[in-house]
């Protein structure tokens, strides 16, 4: 098998982990050394000059001895054709696609090919002969496999930008029944190591630029590279197993909060293989995915906490409005604010204001009184935003009531999947590999009532096998915690059980 036979299999497998972040890396290129990195290049994103700033996404292989029930590289999917590169392979192949102006960076994953060190040993050998050899600065993204030893986690992270661990599900019970071959142990451990090891390395360094002591007659040490400088993300699988929005939401900000993590990723169900145990439908729930992006964004950037966007009576994100604009509606008597002299804090719970806008308004109110014109000028969403804001006394919503049920009907709306990517069906569900082509068949709507049945049946069958042939930790926690274990109603007629959250304290 040849390189290009092998790219085409092992970036295909790929395309299920998601890499669209930013870089958070600023280095300049350096004489005899091979590219750079900007803290805005991202995959699939676009840089002020309108370049498009991509990185290759592929596996070091494929071959994997976990049987993890989603996946379509698990061991038990014989239908899967197998490849692996040498890591002199994917070095040469990642600089070649660099010097033709392909790419600006590499996203490395991996299957696990006999024991997660063995594995992540390629990896690092691939990543040296990239930094060490060819001198290669620009951004690389590695995942780390669970179960790694904590040597190799520090020499991967000292040759990457961004470390992540995948979570992969939202809860102790639904890991051990679908990927029986990880633990919460084995995957929070490592993210543990990561979280030190980043603030280890900043401390030290910031300690060091402190440092007056000139020593003239000794020659300046190499600086050793940083670890991991970009930080660290997780991703996790929304629709698999019946977890709420509720509890995939405190499970983040547990994430943020304990380990420090750049980003938390969502990804929607996709049904590559087939398991009684998983949902047996094309549809893929990207609305739910959607709104629990927008409700991530409220918590890393607007200074929401959970309870105040979901609770445990309502523990699925409304699918009609999103999360900043139901929480706006539940305080009415928040609202109107006053937009030429209310605080940043309150201009961020406004729908239609974000960041940079709240930005702009507090700038340009020290000039000039704001109205209409000057608000839409500052690129705010005054369509949304005027059933919430007064200016200079006047408020923006005349002629409409200012009831729930009013501002409920002028706000919601379904989600715009665009005229391309994945909500529109234009795109293969997941990110594109580099030999697909933009046809494909429409998915099922993930509301229509074949795939809720075909959700059920499949939640059903988890909970009979948690309640059997689960694994200990499983039958463990329905001996010892049965209350904690039973069916509740919920809003919509689904049932869902009430798992325990993955313990990051």
């Amino acid at each position: 098998m040849n390189v290009i036979e092998k790219l085409e299999i092992l970036a295909d497998a790929a395309k299920y982990d998601v890499a669209c972040t930013s870089s958070g890396v600023q280095r300049a290129g350096k004489a005899g050394q091979l590219g750079a990195a900007t803290q805005a290049g991202c995959c699939h994103s676009f840089t002020p000059d309108g370049r498009c700033v991509t990185l290759l996404k592929v596996l070091m292989t494929n071959v994997c001895v976990y049987d993890c029930c989603y996946c379509v590289n698990r061991a038990s999917n014989a239908e899967a054709p197998r490849a692996a590169f040498t890591p002199r392979e994917l070095a040469d192949l990642t600089i070649g696609f660099y010097r033709r102006n392909y790419i600006e960076g590499l996203f490395l994953s991996s299957g696990v090919a006999g024991c997660p060190d063995r594995t992540t040993e390629l990896m690092i050998a691939a990543l040296r002969i990239l930094r060490e050899e060819y001198g290669f600065r620009g951004y690389i993204h590695t995942k780390a496999i669970p179960g790694t030893s904590v040597e190799l986690i520090d020499e991967l992270g000292r040759l990457s930008d961004r470390l992540s661990v995948n979570l992969e599900l939202p809860s102790r019970q639904s890991l051990g029944l679908l990927a029986p071959n990880k633990s919460r142990a084995s995957i929070l451990a490592p993210m543990r190591h990561i979280c030190d090891s980043i603030a280890d390395d900043a401390e030290s360094r910031s300690l060091a630029k402190k440092r007056t002591t000139v020593y003239l007659t000794k020659k300046n040490a190499r600086k050793a590279r940083a670890f991991a400088p970009a930080g660290q993300s997780t991703q996790m699988i929304v629709g698999a197993t019946p977890e709420s929005d509720y509890q995939i939401l405190n499970l983040s900000a547990a994430l943020y909060t304990h380990l420090s993590l750049k980003r938390v990723f969502f990804s929607a169900y996709l049904p590559v293989v087939a398991d009684p145990l998983l949902p047996a439908t094309d549809a893929v729930q990207l609305n739910r995915e959607h709104r629990l992006y927008q409700a991530d964004w409220l918590l890393r950037f607007y200074g929401f906490n959970v309870s105040e966007i979901i609770d445990e009576d309502n523990p699925f994100l409304a699918p009609d409005v999103d999360p900043k604009a139901n929480w706006a509606l539940n305080h009415l008597d928040f609202f109107p604010v006053e937009v030429n002299s209310a605080p940043l804090e309150a201009l961020l719970r406004v729908p239609g204001i974000g960041v940079r806008g709240a930005k702009l308004i507090c700038r340009a109110r020290r000039q000039s009184t704001l109205g209409e014109a000057e608000l839409r000028k500052l690129g705010i969403a005054y369509k949304r935003a005027r059933y919430f804001i007064t200016m200079n006394g006047a408020w923006g919503g005349s002629g409409i009531d200012f009831s729930r049920e009013a501002l409920h009907a002028r706000l919601s709306a379904p989600i715009d999947g665009g005229r391309h990517g994945r909500r529109a069906d234009r795109a293969p569900a997941g990110q594109m590999s580099l030999f697909e082509t933009v046809e494909a068949p429409p998915v099922l709507p993930e509301t229509s009532p074949d795939a809720a049945t075909a959700r059920e049946v499949a939640f059903a069958a988890q909970r009979r096998a948690l309640e059997t042939t689960g694994t200990a930790d499983g039958r463990q926690a329905i001996a010892t915690e049965a209350a904690s274990a039973t069916e509740r109603s919920i809003a919509d007629g689904r049932k869902t059980l009430d798992s325990p959250l993955l313990s990051v304290a």
